[in-house]
């Protein structure tokens, strides 16, 4: 797996040297950034990796792997 940084520090996934230790990424374009998908993973979110998508920009992508840190 690629070494995947990110700066989002509330992150279950979120490590020292902001480094992302989840063991998958999914990544989505906006459009979907409220859809409900049937797949699992970690439990919570779901997640349809069978579709295709395109974006211009990195602006019109987001990450669904967040998970809030527990408190």
């Amino acid at each position: 797996m690629p070494e995947v940084k990110c700066s989002v520090a509330n992150c279950a996934y979120w490590g020292e040297g902001n480094n992302c230790n989840a063991d998958m990424i999914m990544v989505e374009i906006d459009a979907h950034a409220g859809a409900n998908f049937k797949e699992e993973f970690a439990g919570e979110y779901g997640y349809d990796s069978t579709h295709k998508d395109r974006a211009g920009s990195s602006s019109q992508t987001c990450c669904h792997t967040f998970k809030p840190k527990k408190q």
